[in-house]
């Protein structure tokens, strides 16, 4: 009888845990503020799962609870660049920064949204201005994304600054991995290159890009048996891919 009445309270405690609206007591509040957060938590992870409607749908959830969060607005902008529609998804970036210019996510993300969309004088602008914010922790994020727009700027010397001083920070940064070693293969430093794939390898799975490189890496060491394993790799996992249609022809 009395481990019954544990776990009957346990499972009362347990609910109370995983609901947002439970308060200690039954007596507590939750503001809107706080359930904000929980929308916004569930619509960034939508996001990194690509499920991208429930994703708009929590983040609009949480917008109407708290139309000042920052943060919601970022994750907006993110949301809505990653379904190409780049003109609300600048709108939601600036209404970020507006209410908190000095959140060195949001300065990451509007920045290099700006670089990429050509506007690299002001994405450069925001980026620095994370890189030296006091609550950045992960300037190797930022640094990456200063290097990639100084590519758009043709200036690879400073990207190549920036993607290395990023694997300094975060040795094991995936994106920075994979510009090291295209940087190392257009420099013919091909050993390079594939040291920088089985760094990259460690941590993340093959993309058809990473597969291009190293297809054009083991070709370029002379080593056929690797060239022809990624060939088919890339054949089989990206098919209908860029490289893999790029492969192809060269096959023909």
């Amino acid at each position: 009888m009395l481990l019954r009445k544990y776990l009957k309270r346990l499972f009362v405690i347990s609910l109370c845990v995983l609901t947002v609206a439970c308060a200690s007591g039954g007596k507590g509040f939750v503001s809107d503020s706080e359930k904000a957060k929980v929308h916004l938590q569930l619509g960034v992870r939508y996001i990194e799962l690509n499920m991208l409607e429930t994703a708009k749908e929590k983040l609009n959830e949480a917008l109407a609870l708290d139309s000042d969060n920052a943060e919601i607005h970022n994750a907006l902008g993110a949301l809505y660049e990653k379904l190409a529609k780049y003109k609300v998804a600048g709108e939601y970036y600036k209404e970020a920064i507006s209410l908190d210019e000095s959140n060195a996510t949001t300065q990451n993300n509007y920045g290099r949204f700006l670089c990429v969309r050509g506007n690299t004088d002001a994405g450069l602008a925001l980026l620095n201005e994370a890189l030296t914010a006091p609550f950045n922790g992960r300037k190797w994020f930022t640094y990456t994304n200063i290097g990639l727009c100084q590519l758009e700027l043709k200036d690879k010397v400073e990207a190549e600054k920036n993607f290395r001083q990023a694997l300094v920070v975060n040795e094991a940064y995936p994106p920075a991995l994979l510009e090291m070693q295209k940087i190392s293969y257009h420099a013919k430093q091909y050993m390079s290159a594939r040291a920088f794939l089985e760094r990259y390898l460690a941590v993340a799975k093959h993309t058809s890009e990473t597969l291009w490189y190293a297809v054009q890496t083991e070709r370029s060491l002379g080593n056929e048996e690797m060239t022809e394993h990624y060939r088919a790799q890339l054949l089989k996992d990206f098919p209908v891919s860029k490289q893999a249609q790029q492969i192809k022809t060269a096959i023909k």
